[in-house]
């Protein structure tokens, strides 16, 4: 299945290869944007979810996203970003500055230095 780590500094090479042991070419994340914090790794969106959900985040601060490692690219498409009631109709996070917010702490986190 994959561990799960709730990230609140850069994640180093090892937690980043440890987050990818579950799908390997890609890992799942959970973004809260007003925390500034993400959980990745795991196979559904969702566990990331619920990691967050422990840490105390809420629900509607937290978006579904994917990292690509090897291409350095953030996917913006989850189930858990369907949300009528906040604007979002569609797995895909549509809202560009909600898009923008999920990039910018993913690739705080992600990114090697």
């Amino acid at each position: 299945m994959g561990e799960i780590l709730v990230l609140r500094e850069r994640a180093s090479p090892a937690q980043i290869a440890v987050m990818q042991e579950a799908l390997q070419s890609y890992i799942k994340l959970a973004v809260d944007i007003r925390r500034g914090i993400l959980a990745g790794g795991g196979v559904m969106h969702a566990d990331c979810e619920a990691a967050l959900l422990e840490e105390g985040s809420y629900q509607e601060d937290i978006w579904g996203a994917d990292w690509i490692p090897e291409s350095r690219q953030v996917g913006f498409e989850s189930l858990i970003n369907i949300r009528p009631h906040q604007d979002n109709p569609s797995m895909e996070i549509l809202d560009e500055i909600l898009r923008s917010q999920v990039e910018v702490i993913s690739r705080r986190l992600l990114e090697a230095l």
